[in-house]
C-alpha cells in the first residue's frame, strides 16, 4: 500500500490503521512526530527523556486508536495523550531528582550560563523553563511554542480557560525575574 499522499486527512489515516494498514499509521506519526517532539523537550528538559516519552505516547495512540471518537480531530486526540505522558514523565523525574540530591544548597549555588549568544541563550532559556512550575511550563509552551488559542489548551489540559490564562501571566513573570537574574551574572 505505500504511505498514503500528504493531501489525505487524519481521519482517512485512522480508518486505514483500524482497517489493518500499518503503514498508515507511519504517516500520521511522520505527521506529528516534530511538533510534540518539541514540546517534549521543552517540558521535560532533556532529548532522552522527551524521546522516550514520545515513543511511549506513539504507543498507547496506536494501542488505543479504536477508542479515538472523532479520527478527525486525530491530532487534539494524540495531543492530549502527549500532554498526559509529559506530566507523568515530569513527575516522575522530579521524584527521582529529589531522592538523589543531597545537598540542595550546592545545586542553588551552581553557575548558570551567562553568554546570550546562539546556542548558549537557547541553554539559557531551556534553563529558566525547567524552573518553572510544571503547569505552568505547560501552559507558557501551549500558548507561545506550539502557538495554541486558550480553547485548544483548555480541551488539551483539562483546565479553565482563566486559569489557563493565570498560568501562562505567572510563567511570564516567572522567566522575566529568572531571565533578569541571568543577565547580572
Amino acid at each position: 500500500m505505500g504511505l498514503p499522499d500528504v493531501g489525505t486527512s487524519d481521519g482517512e489515516l485512522v480508518r486505514r490503521v483500524l482497517a489493518g494498514d500499518v503503514g498508515a499509521y507511519a504517516h500520521l506519526v511522520a505527521r506529528y512526530r516534530d511538533r510534540l517532539g518539541r514540546y517534549a523537550v521543552h517540558m521535560l528538559g532533556n532529548r532522552e527523556d522527551a524521546e522516550e516519552t514520545l515513543q511511549d505516547t506513539f504507543v498507547r495512540a496506536h494501542r488505543s486508536l479504536a477508542r479515538c471518537d472523532d479520527p478527525d480531530r486525530f491530532g487534539a486526540w494524540l495531543w492530549g495523550i502527549l500532554v498526559n505522558r509529559c506530566r507523568t514523565a515530569g513527575a516522575r523525574a522530579a521524584r527521582f531528582r529529589r531522592l538523589f540530591v543531597s545537598d540542595p544548597g550546592k545545586l542553588a549555588q551552581a553557575s548558570v550560563p551567562g553568554d546570550h549568544e546562539g546556542a548558549e541563550w537557547s541553554e539559557v532559556v531551556r534553563w529558566a523553563l525547567a524552573r518553572l512550575a510544571p503547569q505552568y511550563r505547560e501552559a507558557f509552551l501551549l500558548k507561545y511554542a506550539e502557538e495554541l488559542d486558550y480553547e485548544a489548551m483548555a480541551r488539551l489540559t483539562g483546565a479553565g480557560v482563566s486559569a489557563l490564562k493565570m498560568r501562562v501571566k505567572r510563567a511570564r513573570e516567572r522567566l522575566k525575574v529568572l531571565l533578569r537574574e541571568v543577565e547580572r551574572v
